[in-house]
């Protein structure tokens, strides 16, 4: 599967496909409100605000498979808003990990990162950085969103 053909069903409901973000530099991360990372909410948005008009953008995809996200779409947006300021797209609830994960996260875990590996999404926050022509770069969830690395890799692919 291509990553453009993508099924997504946005936070709102919204039905879509990755094609939508496709043409940009796109950082993929699984989120989770009650995670001890999440101050990384206001970075990604920093990021978001910096470089949208750019041609980039982050998006979230919420996720409970660490029994870290809140129990609804409308609560998860509601925190991500009002505690974080988030505005960036966001979908709804899925699975990153196992049979039943999203097939946007059964692609991007074949990638591997800076240490080699591959597979199984470690914990919450963990990012994918994908650029126009479909290369996947990953970073752990340690790795802050605005590391000097992944701003670099930003920067270095945006259209403008």
């Amino acid at each position: 599967m291509k990553l453009e053909n993508t099924p997504l069903k946005m936070i709102d409901g919204r039905d879509t496909t990755f094609d939508e973000f496709s043409e940009k530099v796109v950082m993929v991360v699984n989120v989770a409100s009650r995670c001890g990372l999440s101050p990384q909410y206001e970075a990604l948005e920093n990021l978001q605000k910096k470089y949208e008009d750019k041609g980039f953008t982050v998006l979230g995809l919420p996720s409970n498979q660490f029994l870290q996200e809140l129990s609804t779409e409308t609560k998860i947006s509601d925190y991500c808003s009002t505690t974080w300021g988030v505005t960036f797209p966001m979908t709804e609830k899925v699975k990153v990990n196992g049979k039943d994960a999203h097939p946007l996260y059964k692609e991007l875990t074949k990638n591997k990162d800076a240490k080699g590996k591959s597979g199984r999404i470690k914990w919450n926050f963990e990012k994918f950085v994908i650029l126009p022509k479909g290369e996947v770069h990953r970073f752990s969830p340690t790795t802050k969103p605005d590391d000097p690395e992944i701003v670099n890799l930003i920067e270095d692919n945006l259209s403008s």
